[in-house]
């Protein structure tokens, strides 16, 4: 019987970005195996107090999952192990047995000797665009070649990237899978009442959601919506929803610079189902971000029907298709006339709305999972 150990660590009490991916993959392959014949294991790696303390137990949330291993290096010593795995490894293997399959969820994957290696490597933004990447992001170059010389399998999220790890990285293409993901959200979506959501929604919007950060190109969003105030007079607001990332300042001081700064509102975090009831009342979602390793934003709006005009660039045409307006992100004039034409025209707006609904039904965790799941057998196979 097949025998897999997943990388749970990045699985946080409320997950986002690469913490959702894990969530959601383990669920699923969780219920594959009432289908398939495998065994799966979840590693996880304490944080550097609790190690310092002794203390390697599991957190509350992570105790409804089976088969959980601790991995006894904190994550923040994680480099140390991949720079000298020969000082550490023996003794950590014998507490994980010997598992056909290793699996690193977050851009590293450790050198066990006696399992195949996948490193699930989501982007290269810190390659691609270093100027949108702190120090820490930057210091994942380092790590992800020197694990690549034992990585068996590289797994990817879109076929953009996939492009982009053969090219930056040199690695052989048939050694790097695509298995997409998946929205959090489905066309049955439990939604939050306006009521219960402090927001004024008798005006229309323009909605954005993602981190607050120089790489999704909010400045040129907040340019075109001031074309369209000053030129139209559309009665819009403009809703940006999203944590602050870093690099921030700018963004916030190009809304303060703004005419109509008063009709641009930034809600930071929000719940999923606040996030649900904006998505499904925009009148337009708009994603000019320059680079993607996929753009769940995108393939949340085109599920709970909101039309879409997004970025011509990196994985955002492979995952919009057909279903959205596509924009140069650098002309503001183009993007303030895609948005002006859905907002102004209801059948287009409708046929976009429809055409995303489909499109978003190509996208589950389940295929999710059985992609991750057949690439897993070719490996061992």
């Amino acid at each position: 019987m097949l025998r897999i150990a997943i990388d749970a660590t990045p699985i946080l009490p409320k997950p986002s970005g690469i913490g959702l991916y894990v969530a959601n993959l383990v669920e699923a392959l969780g219920e594959l195996r009432s289908q398939d014949s495998f065994e799966l294991d979840l590693i996880y790696q304490p944080g550097l107090k609790n190690w310092l303390r002794g203390n390697l137990s599991f957190p509350e949330y992570l105790r409804g999952y089976s088969n959980l291993r601790s991995f006894p290096v904190p994550v923040r010593l994680s480099n140390l192990f991949i720079q000298f795995p020969e000082l550490f490894l023996p003794q950590f293997e014998r507490s994980f047995g010997a598992p056909d399959l290793v699996h690193g969820t977050n851009y590293t994957v450790f050198p066990f000797r006696h399992s195949q290696k996948v490193m699930t490597i989501y982007d290269l933004t810190f390659i691609r665009y270093p100027e949108y990447a702190n120090s820490t992001v930057k210091a994942y170059v380092n790590r992800i070649q020197r694990c690549l010389k034992w990585t068996d399998l590289v797994l990817t999220i879109s076929e953009n990237s996939k492009q982009d790890i053969v090219q930056f990285l040199g690695v052989k293409p048939e050694k790097v899978v695509v298995t997409p993901l998946a929205s959090r959200y489905s066309s049955n979506t439990a939604i939050d009442s306006e009521e219960s959501v402090q927001y004024d929604f008798s005006r229309p919007y323009i909605l954005f959601v993602s981190t607050i950060e120089p790489r999704k190109n909010i400045s040129n969003l907040i340019a075109a919506f001031d074309e369209l105030k000053q030129k139209y007079r559309l009665d819009h607001q403009l809703v940006l929803i999203g944590q602050k990332g870093w690099l921030y300042e700018e963004i916030f001081e190009r809304i303060a610079r703004s005419p109509h700064q008063k009709s641009i509102h930034h809600l930071s975090y929000l719940s999923d189902r606040a996030v649900a009831l904006f998505y499904s009342r925009a009148d337009v979602f708009v994603y000019p971000s320059y680079y993607e390793g996929f753009g769940l934003p995108v393939l949340e709006a085109m599920t709970l029907g909101a039309p879409v005009v997004a970025a011509n660039t990196s994985s955002l045409p492979e995952v919009a298709g057909d279903a959205a307006i596509l924009i140069n992100p650098d002309d503001v004039a183009e993007m303030s006339d895609a948005i002006l034409r859905v907002v102004s025209d209801s059948q287009l707006r409708d046929r976009l709305i429809q055409k995303g609904k489909e499109r978003s039904q190509q996208y589950s965790w389940e295929n999710t999972a059985k992609a991750t799941l057949n690439a897993y057998k070719l490996l061992v196979s």
